[in-house]
């Protein structure tokens, strides 16, 4: 089986659980440290050409991180391929096992092991906060409806208050949300990288959380990591001047 991974959480999946499967990566897989595969560009504009070059058994691509129409142009050229979309832990965890079982797994791998039981009861914020969550700004871009990381908060105890919104990424202006009644900002560090002093600014007065973007967005073995991590990050707000 050769497999080449377009979605950088499955390349570090397929690296770490079936070394010698993955022959290709974009140039933002960056996990596990020290991969050594050709790279074939970035998630939203693989070079195509590179990518058949690698006469990959099977191509893996995920809704949020790839095109359409990169994904029809490899199913034209002949080229197997696989697409995620998980919207809860839950339903990473099964689509993680089943990608595995597919490329070869005989069993189930550790770290897969460990997220499910770091998921089964994960740390929560104690009383649950309302939240709103930028991941970009200039525009402002925010978690809406039926999230991956949206679910991931929910878990920890941040109620985002556009989940109800009908977009999946809702882009209101700042004035909105600062009005919305948010006791909590949260600001991951991917896509955008919101700082200590990129993002709090914008919210004076309001404890603004910095997350980790990998733990909050990537299905991966980082999500044996990711409760303690986040929540312990949850618990470390900082606040810009009111």
């Amino acid at each position: 089986m050769r497999v080449v991974s377009l979605v950088p959480s499955l390349t570090e999946a397929v690296a770490v659980t079936l070394p010698g499967v993955l022959v290709g990566a974009t140039d933002w897989c960056g996990h596990p440290a020290g991969l050594d595969v050709p790279r074939v560009g970035g998630s939203k504009y693989p070079d195509l050409e590179r990518v058949l070059a690698l006469r990959p058994d099977l191509v893996l691509l995920n809704v949020e991180e790839n095109r359409r129409e990169d994904a029809d142009a490899l199913v034209a050229a002949g080229v197997p391929v696989r697409v995620t979309y998980p919207r809860t832990v839950p339903e990473a965890l099964t689509e993680l096992a089943d990608l595995l079982t597919a490329l070869g797994a005989t069993r189930e791998p550790a770290w897969l092991d460990a997220a499910r039981r770091a998921w089964a009861e994960p740390p929560r914020l104690s009383p649950a906060r309302r939240a709103v969550v930028p991941v970009w700004r200039r525009p402002w871009v925010v978690l809406g409806s039926g999230t991956f990381a949206g679910d991931v908060l929910r878990r920890l105890g941040v109620l985002n208050s556009y989940e109800g919104h009908p977009e999946r990424y809702p882009r209101p202006p700042l004035a909105e949300l600062r009005d919305v009644g948010a006791e909590l900002v949260v600001l991951p560090d991917e896509p955008y990288r919101f700082t200590a002093d990129d993002g709090p600014e914008a919210f004076p007065g309001t404890p603004c959380a910095l997350l980790c973007g990998r733990h909050l967005t990537w299905y991966g073995p980082s999500l044996a990591e990711a409760p303690a991590l986040l929540a312990a990050q949850l618990d470390r707000p900082v606040s810009a001047p009111a």
